[in-house]
């Protein structure tokens, strides 16, 4: 608006430094052509800063906006090489960061590219939007503080798990990581998602939640069934019922209710990781109920912790009844644990 000239990098896929044609960012400049209502032209460069790419940001004139080849077109572009991060830089006077879901990860064009840039390096809309809410929510929460953790593995969510028992009021588990959960204490989890070696860890939590007065939930039932498919015969079970030869693929309705109770009345929560396998109908009630009691608040401030959570509530109808779904996987996981991001680190204006 201002008469800038604004120069666009993203990446797209894995193509692990070849110029896959099928990963070529030309079709995101003519969707960005229609958004913006104004020419994004594309430079076309399978160096993505070669000569080409040079001449049309050359030609550019104020108020210009180009779009360049995928970056990760280049191989140094996931090793945050110094020799890319420079041309990147030789392109601009200022660098803005918006791309959150590439947070967590210190490559050329988030992290490298701050070095050498000639004037300000500072972060875009979404990104300090990202900040403020997950920030505030962990570090400055309304209470009471509900924290719901689902998905398939304690493994992945071991340092969110630690850090949040130290900020919240209650942390509910289920989805697949439940079952280390139920098996730590001796239960038959049948052919259920299961970590062995995290057993002793479950219990590990569950004590140290006792110890600070957090209120820590697991599913008191569960939808078993005898296939990984939509259509298998599927079942509720009691805790500690799961047959030996199924597997459970959602919590049961009984646990669909107390999770739903413990989020009633909630101020801040923040949901990371489905319920259970919510891609199939018969299995997605756990991952509603909760979508449902988090959309009922009133007054209180909810949070998609991005991935699955995100996937899930968009798809289930309930994306526009949050407040804030986090637009990175990893990265609002890692914001989750309480770690710095280095693409947020390296800007200058935090």
């Amino acid at each position: 608006a201002d008469g800038g000239k604004v120069i666009l990098c993203s990446h797209l896929g894995k193509p692990k430094g070849e110029p896959k044609p099928e990963l070529s960012l030309a079709p995101v400049a003519k969707r960005l052509t229609e958004l913006l209502g104004q020419e994004v032209k594309f430079a076309a460069d399978a160096n993505v800063v070669g000569d080409n790419a040079k001449a049309a940001v050359a030609a550019m004139n104020d108020g210009d906006v180009i779009l360049l080849e995928n970056t990760r077109y280049r191989a140094e572009e996931t090793k945050n090489g110094e020799a890319f991060s420079k041309e990147l830089a030789s392109l601009a006077d200022v660098f803005v960061n918006d791309a959150f879901g590439t947070a967590h990860r210190a490559h050329c064009s988030n992290v490298g590219v701050t070095e050498f840039v000639k004037g300000d390096c500072v972060v875009g809309y979404l990104m300090q939007k990202e900040i403020d809410f997950l920030g505030n929510a962990v570090n400055n929460p309304e209470r009471p503080f509900v924290a719901i953790l689902g998905g398939a593995k304690v493994s992945s969510k071991i340092s969110v798990i630690e850090n949040l028992l130290d900020k919240v009021d209650t942390l509910i588990i289920g989805g697949g990581m439940a079952y280390t959960f139920m098996a730590a204490h001796g239960e038959e989890v049948g052919k259920s998602l299961l970590e062995e070696d995290y057993e002793e860890y479950a219990l590990k939590m569950e004590k140290k939640a006792e110890e600070k007065g957090v209120k820590l939930l697991i599913p008191v039932d569960t939808v078993v069934a005898d296939d990984f498919s939509n259509d298998a015969n599927f079942k509720v079970v009691g805790r500690g019922e799961i047959p030996a030869d199924m597997e459970g693929l959602d919590v049961g309705p009984k646990t669909a209710e107390l999770f739903a109770d413990a989020i009633k009345g909630a101020k801040t929560v923040v949901w990371n990781g489905p319920m259970g396998c919510f891609e199939m109908p018969n299995f997605a009630k756990g991952t509603i109920a909760v979508a449902q009691a988090m959309a009922d608040l009133e007054g209180a401030t909810t949070i998609i912790g991005g991935g699955d959570s995100a996937a899930a509530c968009n798809q289930l109808g309930f994306g526009d009844k949050m407040t804030h779904i986090s637009t990175g996987g990893g990265a609002s996981l890692e914001f989750l644990e309480g770690k710095d991001l280095p693409g947020v680190v390296a800007a200058d204006d935090k």
